[in-house]
């Protein structure tokens, strides 16, 4: 699968930059992985509900630059059905076959833009629990790792 992620922010602990490395390191076997971090948006403590919005669409614009016009699009949004992982192995398996970079998007701490949603052709969700963005590249990882193990027919924990 030819894919990329693109974050909001950058990874702080040096933990998840571990993390990320290794699955990065582990899913070379299987295809063309790459993360692109775009700069997030500095907000208050207390934002209000205008800046919050201004926050997501500044964000939302640096997102959708990344996004090339024929890359298949999943924004992760909490309000998406959550596959299991051989349902997300299954869907990945689809959308590798179109030919086309695969895009996951992961927003800032406030989420995803409108104009972002707007712009995937699909939604995902892992939970209906909130992770912090930099944890949820860490899981999306893992599971694109375990997707892309499920599919090549190896061995997987349960």
């Amino acid at each position: 699968m030819n894919a990329a992620i693109i974050a909001v922010g950058k990874l702080k602990e040096a933990w998840q930059k571990d993390a990320c490395a290794e699955y990065l390191k582990r899913l070379t076997r299987y295809g063309s992985y790459q993360v692109i971090e775009v700069d997030d948006e500095r907000e208050p403590d207390k934002p209000s509900a205008a800046l919050e919005k201004r926050v997501m669409d500044e964000e939302g614009k640096k997102i959708l630059k990344a996004i090339r016009p024929d890359d298949y699009v999943v924004a992760l949004c909490i309000t998406a059905n959550a596959p299991d992982s051989v349902g997300l192995a299954r869907m990945t398996a689809a959308w590798a076959m179109q030919g086309r970079r695969v895009v996951f998007v992961i927003g800032g701490s406030l989420g995803l833009a409108d104009s972002v949603i707007a712009r995937a052709d699909e939604k995902l969700s892992f939970s209906k629990m909130t992770f912090p963005h930099p944890l949820m590249r860490v899981i999306l990882l893992e599971q694109l790792y375990r997707s892309a193990r499920i599919n090549a027919g190896e061995r997987y924990h349960k």
